[in-house]
């Protein structure tokens, strides 16, 4: 199976596609983390995201479809995937529709997860992070039994520069401006399965599971 979850930032496509890349059994690419792993080693990729991460704008086609484009030609996703996090904008789309083609692995279906901006703010400019052992936290839904210390470690709890509210918000306008004509692209093609990511994430979870027919 080869899908892709589509989602505002903070709509829950990480955790979504980590569940669904278990029940699947096919391996789950995140662009987010392979933009962080390549940031913390300085690689010339890695600084060149990071200057568009900083500011809550999107990182060019062009580094992002180079990327997407060396992965998927290994025999380790010949079987299927889960895309979280690209693509991100139509031209990005058709770039990855012509490369499945070149394939010969079309895409098997797209689920959108549907959050309201005002729920999407609170999730994102919530998060804390521990600059030591990177446990995660949010000051509302998980918050740490010390405000601003790690429960594991006793490490700093920190704020992305991305999840700050006015950074949050910049990256709201622009997957609207920007991302969300993917959702059309993908209804015009017959692929698109439009999920509530409101709930718990066992709900959620059940939900994209009808929504691709319960094969996760």
């Amino acid at each position: 199976m080869r899908l892709i979850l589509l989602g505002a930032p903070g709509a829950g496509k990480g955790t979504q596609a980590q569940l669904l890349a278990q029940g699947l059994k096919i391996p789950h690419i995140s662009t987010g983390d392979l933009f962080r792993r390549a940031i913390s080693e300085r690689s010339e990729l890695g600084l060149k995201a990071k200057e568009f991460m900083d500011r809550g704008e999107l990182v060019p086609d062009r580094i992002v479809i180079d990327m997407v484009a060396e992965l998927l030609a290994s025999p380790e996703y010949s079987d299927g995937f889960i895309l979280d996090g690209f693509p991100r904008t139509v031209e990005q789309a058709e770039a990855l529709a012509a490369l499945l083609e070149d394939l010969g692995r079309p895409l098997t279906g797209v689920v959108n997860i549907v959050v309201p901006a005002d729920e999407l703010v609170t999730r994102l400019a919530g998060r804390r992070t521990c600059a030591s052992c990177a446990a995660s936290y949010h000051v509302k839904f998980n918050p740490p039994r010390v405000p601003g210390v790690c429960d594991r470690c006793q490490g700093e709890l920190v704020q992305r520069a991305d999840d700050a509210e006015e950074t949050v918000r910049n990256r709201l306008a622009v997957y609207e401006h920007q991302t969300k004509p993917l959702v059309d692209f993908y209804r015009q093609r017959g692929l698109l399965r439009e999920v509530d990511g409101q709930g718990s994430v066992e709900d959620v979870n059940e939900r994209i599971r009808r929504a691709i027919g319960g094969q996760a």
